[in-house]
């Protein structure tokens, strides 16, 4: 049974959105408005209008990421051209990698995803807090999905924005892996701290708000427990979420074209050298974008790949 989670307090507002964006979390009340997470770049300008609508004019004073993917920052530099004074925090550990703008420590090139280059004026430092919507948030590191990720957690109503450390049914692919730096011990030590915090209600990164987090944390665990005991598993399954992500940006395009992608697209060759080596890097594309079909998460028609 998927139990109803708690009503979330009135101050925040909730854009989900598609995968293909983070969600976007919207504060609004005390100390001025705040926005967690901003989407991709392609949905930028609706992000914006989704803000500013919901604003009636107000100014957006403070932008949040919860981790730097592509996903979930694509949008920081539209808002900050809407509102030039609104102030942003990162996680720490990439802020010169953002005021010097290096799009490979940033991953955007690793992944074959853009993100238009935006300021950053300080970061969200674990064992800290900050005031959002009139309440005060603790911050927590939550390594695994990315080494920089972090949490955040109101105690009062017991509310966690979890970003992509957990999802109702997982959590993302575990990227310090793809470049064969071991990570899934962090992201079980990820879940222990959700576990101790007790949260009942989450927002995730993707996906509807939930409560029953001990079922969601027991899914969680299962899937790190099947990936721990064959990481090709995961290998597999971080290729394929590489290239429906991208198919979902594009939505349509010639397979080879798609193909050409993946050749040139440093994660792809990553994952490929590590795990895939015994056959060549475009038969393994092939069988990636065959899966994928299989699945019914693509349709291949007279050469045409479309996302479905």
């Amino acid at each position: 049974m998927t139990l109803t989670p708690p009503a979330l307090p009135p101050e925040i507002t909730v854009f989900e959105r598609g995968w293909l964006s983070a969600n976007n979390i919207l504060f609004d009340g005390p100390g001025g408005a705040a926005l967690i997470d901003s989407g991709y770049c392609t949905h930028a300008a609706q992000t914006v209008a989704l803000v500013a609508a919901s604003l009636q004019g107000r100014p957006l004073a403070l932008l949040a990421n919860t981790h730097l993917h592509s996903d979930h920052c694509g949008g920081n530099a539209a808002l900050q051209q809407r509102w030039p004074q609104l102030r942003t925090l990162i996680p720490p550990g990439q802020l010169q990698h953002v005021r010097q703008w290096d799009p490979v420590a940033l991953s955007y090139v690793p992944t074959g995803q853009e993100c238009p280059p935006f300021r950053a004026d300080g970061v969200l430092q674990p064992g800290q807090s900050i005031a959002l919507g009139g309440r005060e948030w603790s911050i927590h590191a939550a390594p695994g999905h990315d080494p920089h990720a972090v949490l955040l957690f109101e105690p009062q109503a017991r509310l966690l924005i979890s970003g992509d450390a957990l999802w109702e049914n997982g959590f993302g692919v575990v990227f310090p892996e793809i470049e064969g730096e071991g990570a899934f011990a962090e992201v079980g030590a990820t879940l222990d701290v959700i576990e101790q915090l007790a949260p009942v209600t989450v927002i995730p990164g993707h996906g509807s708000v939930f409560g029953d987090v001990p079922a969601a944390l027991q899914r969680a665990r299962a899937r790190l427990a099947a990936f721990v005991a064959e990481p090709l598993k995961h290998a597999r399954y971080a290729a394929k979420v590489l290239l429906k992500y991208k198919l979902l940006e594009w939505q349509s395009l010639p397979l080879e074209q798609a193909l050409d992608w993946l050749d040139g697209t440093p994660y792809f060759g990553a994952l490929h050298q590590r795990y895939f080596a015994g056959r060549s890097a475009r038969e393994w594309a092939a069988a990636l974008v065959d899966e994928l079909v299989a699945s019914g998460a693509a349709r291949l028609e007279d050469g045409q790949l479309t996302n479905v």
